[in-house]
C-alpha cells in the first residue's frame, strides 16, 4: 500500500524570486494547475522550484560518467521537498532555427516514413516514369541469353561493377581481386591488366569494373556462375558486354529502358541529411541559399535525390506525404493499411502503427492545420509545445512528473477540450502533470487548484489558494475564484459604437486564404476569430501588413501582394506591428534599455551631485561602455565559460557580483540606491522610486498599464516569454506622443494574462481607440472577442478546410451565426 508520503509532493521554506518562504502539499498523480495574476510566482514554484529540483534529482542519481555531460544544475533556494519523480518540463520555447528540422522530424514521423517507404514502397524509374521489378539471378541469366542471342553473339564479357563514382586509390582492391584469379579490370573506361600498377588519383571519383569472365553465353551453368559472382562482389549489379553494346543489370532495382541503376533502397536513402538521399545541389535544404528562402532550381524544393523522389507509397512519394497536413496525413496512413498486401502488412506493421500513432498524437493536441514539413524555426512558442507533449504521450512515460507552461495559448476553445483530454490521458498513464495556467475550462477540469498571489512581483509570492477543485471554489480570499463564479466579470461594453470609416479588402489569396473580400471597419477595437490554421495569420500578417506597412512611406511602387486591392488607405496615416519576436536577442536588452526608460535614469543620475563632484557624465552609467561598468564581464554581470564540446555555462561575474558596474559608479546614490539596484527594481518599486521624475515615471507607468509591474527593469530579454515582449513593445509604442489613424496589428496579447490583467489590456487597448486609432487583434481569448468593435470569424476549419470568412459582425451577431464555431462558444459569455 503506498504511504501518504508518496502520493504528495511536500514542499517547505521555497524562496525562488519572490516566493516568501512558500510551504505546501500537492496530490501526485493528478492533472493540478497553477495560476494568479502576472508575477505573482506561479512559474517560479512550478518551474524554478518544482521542475528544477526534480531535474536536478535525477541527474544527480545517474553515474558521475553520465553526469559529467549533462553538467551541474544548481539547487533552488528550497527548505526540502518530498516525494518528487523525475521530471520533464514542456514549455513553450520554440524549437531552434536549424532549417533541417520539420515537424515531421521533431516528432520522429520521418524516420518511421523511411523505414516504410525503403520496405514496401513501389519503385519507379526517375527517367521514364516506369515501374522497376528486382531480377534475380536467373532472370538475369536469362535476359543475357536472350541478348546474345539476338546479337548473335559467340561471347559474353560480365564485369562486375565494384566501385561507382568514388573517390580513393584503390590499390588493396585490385590487389585482392588479382589474388582471387581474376585477370583484367575496366577503370574509368579503359581496359587495364592487374598484373600492371593502376595509378588513381585518391581525390578524383572512380569507376571500377572487374572482369569476372568470358562466356559463351550458351554454357548456362558458366554464365550463371560468373553471374552469381558478378552480382555477390558489387551487392547486386553487373555489366554485360555483348558485340555491340553494354548493358547493366541489376539483382536490386534497375530500369530495363533507360538502364537506370538504384543504389541499395534503405532507409538513409530518403534522408535529406544524409549524402545519401540530400539533393546534391542545396545538400538537402531544399533552398538556393538560406538566406533568400528560394527554391533549389534541382530539387525546387523537396530536398531529396531523384532516385527518393521516385519511390512511392500508393502513388505518393515521401515528399508527397511530408506536405500533406497532419489530419490528411493521418487519413492517408489509416487508408493506406487497407490497401497492402498479407506480405507488405506483415513488412509494414510496425513503422506504420507507430507513423498513425503519432500523428493521433499531433491531432489531439490541436495540430491538425499544420503540414509534416513546416520548418521548427517558423512555429510559435505555443506550436513547439503541443509538438513536445504529443512526442511525451507517445513516449508512454509512467511515473514522471510533467510541468507545462500555458499549453492553452494559441488554441481556439473547440480545440481545447482535445487538448485537456490530452492532459488527463498523461495523468491516467501515472503521472503526475503541473500546468501553469489562465484557461477557465482548463482550471475547472483540473483536479486541484494552486493560486499564488494576491498581486504581482512583492505583493505575490504567497499561497493563496492550493486544495481540490471543488473546494477551491468556494474560496472567498481567491481573484481567480471571483472570475472563475462570476462573482467578478470583464464588462461587455455599454454599447458598441456604429462604423463609418472601413478598409475593403478584395481578392485576398494567400497560404489558404481562397479569394476572400472582407472590410474591416477603422476607429475599432477589431477581433481575427477562428480555429487553429483557419488563416488569422495569413489574414493579419500576409495581407494586412504586408500592403498596409506602404502607408508609412506613402508609396506603392510594388502595387498589392497577395490580394487584388485594398481601398480606403487614404483614411490611415500608419500602420503598428506589435508582434511576440523577441526584444533582443542579447542579456544586454532588457525592457529599460528597449523602451527608453534607461536613457532618462543614466541622465538622471549623471545630475546627482556625486555624480557632478566627480565629473561623471551620462555614459559613466551605461552598462555597455567602458568607464562605469565593471570590465571583468563588460558590464553583462556573468562571463560565459566554454565547455569545449558540451554548451558553454554562465558564471556569475566574481568581480563585480552580478551588479555589472564598478566601485566608483556604484557609489553615486539616490535615497540609499545606486544604478546596480535601479536595473535590479521591478517595474513597480521602480515607479514609487522615481514617482516625482515625471521623464522617468510616465513611461514606468505605461508598462504598468499593459500589466508588466512584476518585470524587473535589468531583466535580460533573453528570459522574456513572447507576450512579455509583445507587451513591452506596446508599452514603448503608448509612450510615443499619440497620433491619429494609425492602425495597431498584435497577435494574441492575451498571452500569459490572468483576468485581472486582461482587464487592465483592454483598457489599454480602449485607449488607443479613443484617440482615434484602429486596433486588429487576433485573439482566442473570448473576454476579449467579447468586448470587440467588430469580429472577423476564419475558418471553417484549419489548413485546406480554412481561409474564408465564416462569420463577421459585431460579438452578437457573430454568437448568432450556427456556421462559427467561434460563435458558438462565444453566445455563453454575452
Amino acid at each position: 500500500m503506498s504511504t501518504d508520503k508518496n502520493q504528495k509532493i511536500k514542499i517547505r521554506g521555497a524562496r525562488v524570486h519572490n516566493l516568501k518562504n512558500v510551504s505546501l502539499e500537492i496530490p501526485k498523480n493528478k492533472l493540478v494547475i497553477f495560476t494568479g495574476v502576472s508575477g505573482s510566482g506561479k512559474s517560479s514554484l512550478a518551474f524554478d522550484t518544482i521542475f528544477v529540483e526534480g531535474q536536478r534529482r535525477y541527474i544527480e542519481s545517474l553515474s558521475p560518467y553520465v553526469r559529467q555531460f549533462l553538467g551541474q544544475s544548481d539547487r533552488p533556494d528550497v527548505d526540502d521537498i518530498e516525494g518528487l519523480s523525475p521530471a520533464i518540463a514542456i514549455n513553450q520555447k520554440a524549437h531552434g532555427r536549424n532549417p533541417r528540422s520539420i515537424v515531421a522530424t521533431l516528432t520522429e514521423v520521418y524516420d518511421y516514413l523511411r523505414v516504410l517507404y525503403a520496405r514496401i514502397g513501389k519503385v519507379y524509374c526517375p527517367k521514364c516514369g516506369g515501374e522497376i521489378k528486382k531480377l534475380s539471378a536467373q532472370e538475369i541469366v536469362d535476359s543475357i541469353t536472350n541478348k546474345a542471342n539476338k546479337e548473335k553473339a559467340g561471347f559474353v564479357s560480365i564485369f562486375s561493377p565494384v566501385v561507382r563514382g568514388r573517390k580513393g586509390e584503390y590499390y588493396q582492391l585490385l590487389y585482392d581481386f588479382l589474388e582471387k584469379g581474376y585477370e583484367k579490370a575496366k577503370v574509368d573506361g579503359k581496359m587495364h591488366s592487374l598484373h600492371n600498377q593502376i595509378n588513381l588519383a585518391k581525390t578524383k571519383k572512380h569507376d571500377i569494373e572487374i572482369l569476372i569472365d568470358k562466356v559463351d553465353p550458351k554454357d548456362i551453368s558458366r554464365l550463371t556462375e560468373a553471374v552469381e559472382d558478378a552480382l555477390n562482389y558489387s551487392k547486386g549489379l553487373l555489366v554485360a558486354k555483348f558485340l555491340t553494346e553494354e548493358k547493366l543489370y541489376s539483382s536490386k532495382w534497375s530500369c530495363p529502358k533507360d538502364e537506370f541503376a538504384f543504389p541499395e533502397i534503405e532507409p538513409r536513402l530518403f534522408s535529406f541529411n544524409s549524402p545519401h538521399g540530400a539533393c546534391e545541389a542545396c545538400s538537402g535544404l531544399g533552398k538556393k541559399d538560406i538566406f533568400t528562402g528560394k527554391k533549389c532550381p534541382e530539387c525546387k524544393g523537396k530536398r531529396l535525390k531523384d532516385e527518393a523522389l521516385a519511390i512511392k507509397l500508393s502513388n505518393k512519394n515521401i515528399h508527397d506525404v511530408i506536405s500533406l497536413n497532419i489530419n490528411d496525413a493521418y487519413e492517408f496512413f489509416v487508408n493506406l493499411e487497407d490497401k497492402l498486401s498479407k506480405k507488405e502488412r506483415e513488412v509494414a506493421k510496425e513503422p506504420l502503427r507507430e507513423v498513425i500513432s503519432r500523428l493521433s498524437f499531433l491531432l489531439e493536441v490541436g495540430l491538425n492545420y499544420m503540414t509534416l514539413n513546416r520548418e521548427a524555426s517558423t512555429l510559435s512558442g505555443g506550436e513547439a509545445q503541443r509538438i513536445r507533449l504529443a512526442s511525451q504521450i507517445g513516449s508512454k512515460l509512467a511515473g514522471t512528473l510533467y510541468v507545462l507552461d500555458e499549453p492553452t495559448i494559441g488554441l481556439h476553445e473547440r480545440d481545447n477540450e482535445r487538448l485537456i483530454n490530452t492532459l488527463k490521458e498523461l495523468k491516467k498513464a501515472g503521472n503526475t502533470v503541473l500546468v501553469v495556467e489562465h484557461d477557465e475550462r482548463t482550471i475547472m477540469e483540473s483536479d486541484h487548484l494552486v493560486e499564488l498571489g494576491p498581486g504581482p512581483g512583492r505583493h505575490g509570492g504567497e499561497v493563496v489558494v492550493n486544495d481540490e477543485i471543488k473546494k477551491a471554489l468556494k474560496s472567498k480570499n481567491s481573484s481567480t475564484v471571483d472570475y472563475l463564479t462570476g462573482k467578478k466579470q470583464i464588462e461587455l461594453p455599454e454599447r458598441r459604437s456604429k462604423i463609418h470609416e472601413q478598409i475593403k479588402i478584395i481578392g485576398a489569396k494567400t497560404n489558404n486564404i481562397k479569394n476572400i473580400n472582407v472590410n474591416i471597419p477603422l476607429k475599432k477595437l477589431v477581433c481575427l476569430t477562428g480555429v487553429s490554421g483557419s488563416g488569422k495569420s495569413s489574414l493579419l500578417y500576409n495581407v494586412l501588413h504586408q500592403n498596409l506597412a506602404n502607408v508609412n512611406y506613402k508609396r506603392r511602387e510594388h502595387g498589392f501582394q497577395n490580394v487584388n486591392k485594398i481601398l480606403g488607405l487614404e483614411y490611415l496615416s500608419r500602420v503598428i506591428e506589435i508582434n511576440q519576436s523577441p526584444i533582443g536577442r542579447s542579456p544586454r536588452s532588457n525592457p529599460a534599455t528597449y523602451t527608453g526608460i534607461w536613457t532618462p535614469i543614466r541622465d538622471f543620475f549623471a545630475e546627482l551631485e556625486g555624480a557632478k563632484e566627480r565629473g561623471y557624465r551620462a555614459g559613466r552609467f551605461s552598462f555597455n561602455k567602458p568607464g562605469g561598468r565593471c570590465e571583468a564581464c563588460d558590464g553583462v554581470g556573468f562571463n560565459l565559460v566554454e565547455m569545449h564540446f558540451l554548451p558553454a555555462v554562465s558564471v556569475r561575474c566574481d568581480v563585480c557580483h552580478g551588479k555589472r558596474f564598478n566601485r566608483e559608479t556604484m557609489e553615486i546614490k539616490h535615497r540609499g540606491k545606486n544604478i546596480s539596484d535601479v536595473l535590479d527594481m521591478n517595474v513597480e518599486e521602480a515607479y514609487e522610486f522615481f514617482k516625482d521624475i515625471y521623464t522617468i515615471s510616465d513611461k514606468l507607468k505605461v508598462l504598468k498599464d499593459v500589466g508588466l509591474g512584476y518585470i524587473k527593469l535589468g531583466q535580460p530579454a533573453t528570459t522574456l516569454s513572447g507576450g512579455e515582449a509583445q507587451r513591452i513593445k506596446l508599452a514603448k509604442e503608448l509612450s510615443k506622443p499619440f497620433m491619429k489613424n494609425a492602425i495597431y496589428l498584435l497577435d494574441e496579447p492575451s498571452t500569459g494574462l490572468h483576468y485581472k490583467d486582461i482587464k487592465m489590456l483592454l483598457a489599454v487597448l480602449q485607449k488607443i481607440v479613443e484617440k482615434g486609432n484602429t486596433v486588429i487583434v487576433i485573439e482566442h481569448n473570448m473576454h476579449i472577442i467579447k468586448t470587440a468593435d467588430y469580429v472577423v470569424d476564419m475558418g471553417p476549419d484549419g489548413g485546406d478546410k480554412g481561409g474564408q470568412v465564416v462569420a463577421k459582425g459585431t460579438p452578437e451577431e457573430v454568437a448568432k451565426n450556427k456556421k462559427s464555431y467561434t460563435g458558438k462558444y462565444l453566445r455563453a459569455y454575452l
